[in-house]
């Protein structure tokens, strides 16, 4: 299901009363809990969370249903999507991570880079991957408007300029 935004994920239980630790994707982390029954990869499951406190590494939750701590561990792992309809709109110069990774990349000359296969955020900002056409190894660059100026989403294309390589 296309339409599905993955927005969290269960990292295990938090206790022994069926707790859960949830790593929240969301720019606010508590806003997980804002966009209602949340859904497993498939649509198939949804969970009923209500957040709890903050805690090392994430939020502790409750998921409706979920009562002791062998559930809890049973769900770790487990991605947690909302429909994309739920999600806010995002102003001009902001993408969702998911509307970015398969993008195809060019240099500003028109030049094919690559695709667009991750998009990681360990603190200090989005770094994309791009997965060239040959056998090189992946480019790994900073998400900013110097390195990326120009995100087309309707032709499927983001423009890269690629930093000077130095000695």
């Amino acid at each position: 299901m296309s339409d599905l935004i993955c927005v969290g994920a269960i990292a295990g239980a938090f206790g022994v009363a069926g707790e859960v630790r949830l790593k929240s994707f969301c720019s606010d982390p508590t806003d997980i809990a804002a966009y209602g029954p949340l859904l497993s990869e498939d649509g198939s499951r949804d969970y009923h969370i209500t957040l709890t406190r903050p805690v090392a590494g994430g939020l502790g939750a409750r998921i409706k249903g979920v009562t002791t701590k062998e559930q809890a561990d049973a769900l770790r792992g487990t991605s947690l999507y909302v429909p994309r309809d739920r999600l806010p709109k995002l102003p001009d110069d902001e993408f969702y991570h998911t509307d970015l990774i398969g993008l195809s990349a060019y240099d500003p000359g028109g030049a094919a880079l690559g695709t667009v296969t991750a998009v990681y955020n360990h603190g200090a900002g989005d770094i994309l991957e791009i997965s060239p056409a040959g056998h090189k190894s992946a480019l790994l660059l900073p998400f900013t408007l110097a390195i990326v100026p120009n995100v087309d989403l309707a032709a499927g294309r983001i423009v890269v300029d690629l930093p000077e390589e130095t000695d």
